[in-house]
């Protein structure tokens, strides 16, 4: 199998801690790069929305989403990464929660990034923000001791969005108001998957 990833992107860093944790060793990373107004034409061959990742199978069409290719290499691989219900209800939440976080972040920089700066609105900026400012609440309050339970993909969700918080938006400081998810992120940080991962532009 094939991925096709950047370094960079904090959704192709969930598959790689989940390949790393489920002790997957058999698929090859490809890099590629792209913007939403410019995307890979080699990636647009494999996934028509030109997103990463995209996983490519010698069996089957390619599969592209993030969430679609985590179920898939979990499910391969029997690692027990996707609980069974009921937990596995509060799981699929917190990754939702997490990916939120990263669509609002990765938003933000595109607007920085890809808009002429006349053309940029302030405003909708800091909507983003306020998005992930509540799903950091929400993550500090209601879903703290779902991160301290047995690894799985919301925690591994929740590590790579607040990495990539740390990695694109450091000046935003969210570990002063969110202690609780601070100090579980500095643990969570430690391990072998998120050190081998972590973002690098």
């Amino acid at each position: 199998m094939k991925l096709y990833h950047s370094p960079a992107s904090p959704y192709v860093r969930k598959v790689m801690v989940l390949i790393a944790e489920a002790g997957i060793s058999d698929i090859e990373t490809v890099p590629v790069s792209g913007t939403p107004t410019a995307p890979d034409a080699g990636l647009i061959e494999r996934n028509p929305l030109g997103k990463i990742p995209a996983l490519e199978r010698s069996d089957g069409p390619t599969l592209y989403d993030s969430r679609v290719i985590c179920q898939f290499l979990n499910a391969q691989a029997g690692a027990g990464l996707y609980p069974a219900a009921p937990r596995l209800w509060d799981t699929l939440t917190v990754e939702a929660t997490a990916d939120g976080i990263l669509d609002a972040a990765v938003l933000m920089v595109y607007e920085s990034r890809i808009r002429p700066e006349d053309k940029r609105y302030a405003p909708w900026v800091e909507g983003q923000w306020a998005k992930v400012a509540r799903a950091l609440e929400v993550l500090d309050s209601r879903w703290i001791d779902h991160l301290h339970g047995p690894i799985d993909i919301g925690q591994i969700a929740v590590g790579c969005a607040l990495g990539y918080l740390d990695f694109r938006h450091g000046t935003r400081l969210w570990r002063k108001s969110h202690p609780r998810l601070a100090e579980w992120e500095a643990a969570f940080a430690a391990r072998p998957s998120m050190q081998a991962t972590a973002p690098r532009a």
